[in-house]
């Protein structure tokens, strides 16, 4: 039986279209908002969920993220709270897959084989950890096999011909290209430099190669769906939301707004 996560990408491979994975994270700005934001991206365009753990440490992320990060831990957010919507989730919707994204060390604190258990039950698909490298990564993977849990390496552009057999090696679900050298959500890569990443990616690996960091337009983002198998946003979202809640208006609407203009944007690309 394939997983949701497999399902999904070859479906969208059948329909010659590029899949759009969206990030926000788990509490931000409170548990009740953000479960909203979650619960409504399938309906808005969404085909593929990360889900961010928030983490005293973000140190991969810009400015964005780290900021809903801070406003997550203030709200209580938790790496159980965030199962818990999880789970809350999947009883409204059986079908997206969702991948957990984050930093190793509350994983490791958890217990990476009780930590995979638990996230599978609670209905996860994937895990991202950006500062788990495929070298430090044995602890964690077969806890990921045993319990179906694609865990999705990240490629960069200094990932050359000789490092990217060891990051995709053991890689499932997909690989995803972080498209410049530097955090989430500031500058953008070129459409070329993109273009070559995901062939020459491609030469390692069967697998879909998604593209993100520095996408922020649904003009962006039909570009890169001309190029990849998927599109990931994730710093603008989360921009849109706050943005909203400063200015009194609805974060739930900004987001899943945003979100049906960049699947838009996604699925009209290669027509």
């Amino acid at each position: 039986m394939m997983s949701r996560l497999a399902t999904r990408l070859s479906s969208l491979a059948a329909d010659n279209r590029a899949g759009l994975v969206t990030y926000v994270m788990g509490f931000d700005p409170d548990r009740a908002t953000s479960q909203a934001i979650f619960d409504g991206l399938p309906a808005a365009g969404a085909d593929i969920i990360e889900f961010g753990m928030p983490f005293t440490d973000p140190m991969a992320d810009g400015p964005a993220i780290q900021w809903a990060a801070g406003r997550a831990l203030e709200a209580g957010g938790s790496l159980r709270g965030v199962l818990e919507m999880v789970a809350a989730f999947r009883k409204k919707d059986a079908a997206t897959p969702v991948v957990l994204m984050g930093y190793y060390n509350p994983v490791y604190a958890w217990g990476p084989e009780k930590f995979c258990a638990d996230a599978a039950r609670a209905g996860v698909d994937g895990l991202i950890l950006v500062d788990l490298p495929p070298e430090e990564a044995d602890e964690l993977l077969p806890s990921c096999r045993a319990n179906d849990i694609d865990f999705i390496f990240l490629t960069t552009p200094t990932s050359d011909d000789a490092r990217l057999p060891v990051i995709v090696g053991n890689a499932s679900g997909f690989v995803y290209y972080v498209s410049i050298a530097g955090i989430t959500g500031t500058a953008s890569a070129s459409n070329q430099a993109i273009g070559d990443a995901v062939a020459r990616i491609k030469r390692h690996t069967s697998l879909p190669v998604c593209v993100g960091f520095g996408i922020k337009t649904p003009e962006q983002a039909a570009d890169v769906a001309r190029l990849a198998d998927g599109v990931v946003v994730g710093s603008a979202i989360v921009a849109a939301a706050d943005e909203a809640k400063k200015a009194g208006a609805d974060p739930v609407a900004a987001a899943l707004g945003l979100v049906a203009k960049l699947a838009e944007g996604v699925r009209g690309a290669r027509k």
